[in-house]
């Protein structure tokens, strides 16, 4: 009877399968804190241009008032609008991510003569960690920008600012943003989109791989959370009267209309989100990946 050892090794679609498969279960698991944060950090936008023209500083809204007025105006489901964009954006990126990085961290290996199996220089793990995060979320800016306005389009309409939600759904969505603004309108925002993406990443790959355990080092989320709001206010203003001229512009302007405070709105949802994302992804990926290497012999394991 072979060991468990003695099991084969996955190819590269079947491991991408199982990290979409993984990504799901913990996108959905998790869902209501991304979209809380994403209000969070647009209600912000929304403030500086009322604020503005009353020559008041604006005031953030807090993480109970923004749960409550969700579930109030678009009941309990409001708490999920976007997520099967979200999902869509996880099975390019994490299978890019992690297959990447196991790709990368392989060569590595093989180049610095290190086992397989010893842990990398930590340098050369981060490098590794914040090239496959930042290249999978490249991919998967289509259906992160669409996740965005379809979570703002229920703050919107409930604030009086539409009369109905600008996409009946994901499809329709990326149908309506091409022909409005061309394939490189699905790309708006991406640069704050992969930087924030490529810092997760950095921490995160290498931190699992490193000591094979699901923690994320707090510090990672303190310096990507700017990036993340960047990116959400850029994917959801209107191009046709934008508010900002780009990620810098938007960078100093929520600076010094809403302060430092601004730049990290949605910090408290996000922080929550990672660890039990994580705990969820690693633990579903690590047993798929265990049965499917089983099914191999065509018995599962005792």
């Amino acid at each position: 009877m072979p060991s468990p050892s003695a099991a084969p090794a996955l190819g590269f679609a079947h491991k991408l399968a199982l990290s979409a498969v993984a990504a799901s279960v913990a996108e959905t698991a998790t869902f209501p804190l991304d979209l809380l944060k994403t209000r969070l950090q647009l209600a912000g936008q929304q403030q500086q241009a009322a604020a503005a023209a009353a020559a008041l500083k604006p005031r953030p809204p807090g993480l109970l008032s923004v749960a409550v007025g969700v579930v109030r105006t678009e009941g309990f489901l409001g708490l999920y609008a976007g997520l099967a964009p979200a999902v869509l954006r996880h099975l390019p990126y994490t299978g890019i991510r992690v297959l990447t990085f196991e790709q990368l961290r392989g060569l590595a290996q093989q180049q610095l003569g290190v086992e397989p199996g010893a842990p990398l220089p930590l340098p050369v793990s981060l490098a590794i960690g914040l090239t496959a995060g930042g290249l999978g979320q490249l991919v998967a800016v289509p259906a992160d920008l669409v996740k965005v306005r379809i979570q703002a389009d229920g703050r919107l309409v409930a604030a009086g600012l539409q009369a109905a939600p600008r996409y009946r759904g994901m499809l329709h969505a990326l149908r309506t943003i091409t022909a409005q603004h061309g394939m490189a309108g699905l790309w708006r925002g991406s640069l704050p989109a992969v930087q924030r993406a490529a810092l997760v990443n950095l921490g995160e790959l290498s931190t699992y791989y490193a000591a094979k355990r699901t923690v994320l080092s707090s510090g990672v989320t303190v310096v990507s959370t700017p990036a993340d709001v960047i990116k959400t206010r850029l994917m959801n203003q209107d191009p046709a009267a934008p508010l900002y001229r780009g990620a810098l512009h938007c960078f100093s302007a929520t600076l010094r209309a809403e302060g430092l405070r601004g730049l990290y709105a949605g910090f408290w949802p996000t922080w929550a989100r990672l660890g039990p994302w994580q705990l969820t992804f690693w633990v579903t990926y690590n047993s798929c990946e265990k049965q499917a290497a089983w099914q191999a012999f065509d018995f599962a394991p005792l």
